[in-house]
């Protein structure tokens, strides 16, 4: 009897064999219950955000798939894939670009414990549809043999006649200056800034042109006196392998405007979950993964922007301008107040 319960058994074992049967996997090595994919659409282009991107991948297994464009261009591409998009994920720079995909219905929602621990509150959309990845400070920056700190003010200061033929500053069509106006009207409201606005037109030392480098590169020149940048320009410049952009990194302190006020104005990168993800838990992990302390100190110790984790130090070259306060209203609003930023700087000739 015993002979054939054995022999039964084996029969059966082979059988098992011969029909692909397997024990049931128990490997428990980390990113063995990972799989698939995020898609990324992402504005920005810097050698950090891979080393990011490839670091996730370890840490999870789950593969980043990037392609980039610009900011423009990705969000046009998100609204003729539509439902077919394969992007998980949107990444660009300035609130008010992430407010219009928000606008046109291409990302969605997300509400997750970890981001809302990472990320102060007014550095992320007040629905999750967005999060502050990297912050940057826009600033005055002075030529430092012309002009005495002790006479920077405030950004409103800057109409004063003593400034008249002496202010830089790029178009009002740029981006960062279309959040820069609204968030004036988010606060002081329509007629104060286009007073603001206006002010600071008759000031210009030229017509807008160019970028917030060449703005500095105009203080160097000698066209004028002050411009206002965003804080990680002066970080590339000072940085830069071409000497003579050095040379203008050199020439130009750092002033943080409306300490006794507002505070300086603060924009971010940042990035949100597509409204056709495919992936969406990976894309959160991706999200969370970005703002948490580790990423976070990478960002900051590689780019010359600021961290949005309250708990990350700025690099070195930061801190050396010293500690500021910003602005703490929410970014948000940059996107509400576009259309009466557009208009303001349209009716007082800021081109």
């Amino acid at each position: 009897m015993k002979y054939i319960v054995s022999l039964c058994m084996l029969l059966f074992s082979i059988t098992v064999v011969f029909a692909g049967g397997q024990p049931e996997s128990t490997d428990s090595t980390p990113g063995a219950q990972e799989s698939g994919e995020v898609n990324v659409y992402s504005h920005r282009h810097y050698e950090t955000d891979q080393k990011l991107f490839d670091l996730f991948e370890e840490k999870t297994g789950i593969r980043v798939n990037v392609v980039k464009a610009s900011a423009d261009e990705l969000i046009e591409r998100l609204a003729n894939e539509g439902a077919e998009s394969p992007a998980d994920i949107l990444i660009t720079v300035d609130a008010g670009r992430l407010h219009r995909a928000k606008e046109m219905g291409l990302l969605q929602p997300v509400q997750s414990a970890a981001l809302n621990a990472s990320i102060p509150e007014n550095l992320r959309d007040p629905e999750g549809y967005w999060f502050g990845v990297t912050q940057r400070a826009r600033v005055i920056v002075y030529h430092k043999d012309r002009v005495d700190p002790a006479d920077l003010s405030t950004y409103a200061a800057l109409t004063d006649p003593v400034w008249r033929g002496r202010v830089l500053t790029r178009s009002s069509g740029n981006i960062y200056n279309q959040s820069l106006i609204a968030s004036f009207v988010a606060q002081i409201g329509e007629d104060e800034t286009r007073s603001w606005a206006q002010g600071l037109v008759a000031n210009f030392a030229r017509d807008p042109e160019g970028n917030d480098r060449d703005q500095m590169r105009a203080i160097a020149a000698g066209i004028g006196d002050v411009a206002i940048v965003n804080t990680y320009y002066v970080g590339l410049l000072l940085n830069s392998d071409n000497p003579e952009e050095q040379r203008v990194g050199e020439m130009v302190g750092v002033f943080f405007p409306d300490q006794q006020g507002r505070g300086t104005h603060v924009n971010v990168s940042g990035i949100g979950v597509t409204a056709g993800s495919s992936n969406r838990e990976n894309a959160i992990r991706f999200i969370e993964f970005m703002t948490d302390e580790e990423a976070q100190s990478v960002f900051a110790q590689a780019n010359y922007e600021y961290p949005v984790h309250p708990d990350v130090d700025p690099a070195d070259l930061l801190q050396s301008w010293g500690s500021f306060r910003a602005n703490d209203v929410n970014l948000a609003a940059y996107g509400d107040y576009y259309e009466e930023a557009v208009a303001i700087s349209d009716e007082v000739g800021w081109r």
